[in-house]
């Protein structure tokens, strides 16, 4: 039976070689007369002081269509059960549906209806499976 290298000795053996095939290109210098300058040879930029402005300017506000919206939701999977417990702390309605995967293949996935929470609501959503409980979420929605 043939003995086999380890796998330290075949990495340190092959960094070895490839360095030494590297080195001779480090060092090689080019031949011949420099080149000649061209645009990025040019004379350095020169900075005038007196057009910069001595304030930054101001931020524009940002728009208005990224608003906060949606409640917070905490959703829990404990076996074959979820409860999503959620939120509703901005001034606007907002409609939930929990929605559940099961992990079977014949295990039926399930939608709720969509249920308003207020401002300042808190409401429970339950749902089931069978068996496991693959991925649960809640989603959002403007009346």
């Amino acid at each position: 039976m043939r003995g086999r290298r380890s796998r330290a000795v075949s990495l340190l053996v092959t960094s070895m070689v490839l360095t030494g095939l590297l080195i001779p290109g480090a060092f090689a210098q080019p031949e011949g007369p420099d080149p000649a300058p061209g645009p990025e040879a040019a004379a350095p930029a020169v900075v005038d002081l007196d057009e910069i402005p001595a304030e930054p300017p101001a931020r524009p506000q940002p728009p208005a269509s990224h608003e906060l919206y949606g409640a917070d939701c905490d959703t829990l999977i404990d076996g074959s059960q979820v409860r999503a417990t959620c939120h509703n702390g901005y001034p606007e309605t907002d409609l939930l549906r929990l929605h559940v995967e099961c992990d079977r293949w014949w295990d039926l996935d399930s939608d709720s209806a969509a249920v308003a929470v207020g401002p300042a609501g808190r409401i429970e959503l339950v749902g089931r499976c069978w068996k496991e409980v693959r991925s649960a979420w809640v989603t959002h929605q403007r009346p």
